[in-house]
């Protein structure tokens, strides 16, 4: 998406205080700590990263979340990888990153992975469709032709513990709520679920257990919903948000007013039931953050600043066994 407009009045705060107020929030939202025997995956669309100007303070707050996780898929970041780059330097010790190349709106994807915890294997790629299977990417209804992805998801293989899988980071395509571009983003959900489908069925998939996940663009979960009922056609299995919250920010009013878009999500299939615990949320860390921001009684400032320096979408997160 266009960067965000930079807020034009000045704001202090301290971080130790901010991340004090993350860290009191992550506990009463159920974020577990990291063990041994488990893996917290997450994803988070930072807005435009690398383009808006964040400064190291902000970084420092991005960083203190994405430290709760072991591998974190990333959305939104842009082809200037200063962004990328701070939050890995604040992070520091084990953490690394890996990205692709920039795609649609001048876009990657990247992970960042806590390589005490995760390492890489060998398979790594943007997923793309033969030319010769384009035309089997249709719905009934859909009058659209499938082109390929805006984006084409980043699929990066894993191990933790003795768990393999591949994790394919997804940012799909959204323009606008017209039908033609609802038609468009219906056809790569359901390429991608295809997909994902194929390699769990394939004897020759490098891996067959797979996690979609990053901003799909979603809605709302409801069978109506043209994006939702294509992953559910497919039998993938989404986490249920553990708060009420969804996982973008309210544009107006309140940011203790929750609203329930559910944008971002992570999905795969059953078999993954004997990895995956249950465990999930949204961190709603717009409700604790810059709180004197808030108080100073201009939500829209507020509002302002939150995506600008920080991000207009939550993380999402799940919890599972290796």
């Amino acid at each position: 998406m266009p960067s965000f407009p930079k807020p034009s009045f000045p704001f202090t705060f301290t971080v130790a205080d901010e991340v004090a107020a993350l860290r009191a929030h992550k506990q009463s939202r159920g974020i577990p700590d990291k063990t041994a025997n488990s893996l917290l995956v997450a994803t988070w669309n930072i807005a435009n990263l690398g383009a808006q100007d964040r400064q190291e303070r902000h970084y420092k707050l991005i960083a203190e979340i994405l430290s709760w996780f072991d591998v974190i898929a990333i959305q939104e970041v842009k082809s200037e990888l200063s962004g990328l780059e701070a939050i890995c330097k604040q992070l520091g010790g084990s953490y690394r990153m890996i990205f692709t190349d920039t795609a649609g709106n001048d876009e990657r994807l990247a992970y960042i992975l806590d390589g005490k915890k995760v390492k890489t294997l060998e398979l790594v790629g943007e997923l793309a469709l033969s030319p010769s299977d384009l035309k089997n990417v249709k719905l009934p209804g859909n009058p659209q032709r499938f082109d390929g992805f805006d984006r084409n998801p980043f699929l990066q293989s894993f191990q933790a513990g003795t768990f393999q899988f591949v994790l394919v980071d997804v940012h799909l395509y959204y323009g606008s709520d017209s039908e033609s571009h609802i038609q468009r983003r219906q056809l790569e959900t359901y390429a991608l679920a295809r997909w994902a489908e194929r390699q769990t069925k394939s004897k020759l998939a490098y891996e067959d257990d797979v996690i979609l996940l990053g901003d799909f663009n979603l809605p709302k979960m409801e069978d109506d919903d043209p994006i939702y009922s294509v992953l559910k056609k497919y039998g993938l299995q989404l986490t249920e948000h553990s708060t009420e919250i969804g996982t973008t920010l309210k544009s107006t009013s309140s940011s203790t007013v929750k609203q329930v878009n559910h944008y971002d999500q992570i999905a795969f299939f059953p078999k993954m039931g004997v990895h995956y615990t249950n465990a999930t949320g949204v961190f709603d860390f717009d409700d604790v953050i810059f709180k004197k921001l808030w108080d100073l009684g201009s939500h829209a400032n507020f509002n302002k600043y939150l995506r600008y320096y920080i991000s207009d979408h939550r993380p999402l997160w799940a919890k599972f066994k290796i």
